[in-house]
C-alpha cells in the first residue's frame, strides 16, 4: 500500500485547507472529462485510500461514500467543450469548475500531473500525486467513480 504522506508535510507547515485535484476520462477520449477537488481535514486519514487505478471497483465504490462526507466537488467538461478546447483545455476547465464549486477556499491546491491549470490560487503540481497525497487520491476516486457511473 502506498504511503500517502505529502498532505502531512503541508499540514505540518501550517496549511490547513489543502485541496487535491485529479481528473478522469482524459485517456479514453469518449464522453466527458471529469475532475474532482477534495479538502480533507488535517487529522483525517482514510484507510485504504490510494490511486483509483490501483483499487478494485468495489473498493473505489466503498471509498467514494466515505470521501463524500468531506468538502468536495466533482465537475465535468462536455464532449462539445473537449472538441472546442482540446482535451487538455477541457480538463483544466473541469478542474476550475471543481475547485470553484468547493464550499471552502483552499489555501493550497495540489494537482495530479505536471501541468498547472492556473486556478487563480496557490497551486503545486505533483507527478503521480494520487500515490503521494490523500487529497489527490480522494479526488482521483471521486472523478473516476462519477465518470464510470455515467459511462
Amino acid at each position: 500500500m502506498a504511503e500517502l504522506t505529502l498532505d502531512r508535510e503541508y499540514h505540518a507547515k501550517g496549511i490547513q485547507l489543502l485541496c487535491g485535484v485529479d481528473e478522469a476520462g482524459r485517456g479514453p477520449l469518449a464522453g466527458p472529462v471529469f475532475a474532482a477537488a477534495v479538502i480533507l481535514p488535517a487529522d483525517k486519514e482514510i484507510p485504504g485510500l490510494n490511486d483509483s487505478k490501483k483499487l478494485s471497483e468495489k473498493k473505489r465504490e466503498a471509498l467514494y461514500d466515505v470521501i463524500r462526507q468531506e468538502a468536495y466537488c466533482v465537475a465535468s467538461a462536455s464532449e462539445a467543450e473537449i472538441d472546442e478546447l482540446n482535451i487538455l483545455g477541457a480538463t483544466f476547465l473541469a478542474m476550475h469548475r471543481a475547485v470553484e464549486g468547493l464550499s471552502q477556499v483552499p489555501e493550497l491546491v495540489l494537482v495530479d500531473g505536471n501541468q498547472d491549470p492556473r486556478l487563480g490560487l496557490p497551486t503545486e503540481t505533483v507527478i503521480k500525486g494520487d500515490g503521494q497525497s490523500q487529497a489527490i487520491a480522494a479526488a482521483s476516486i471521486l472523478a473516476k467513480v462519477t465518470r464510470d457511473r455515467l459511462m
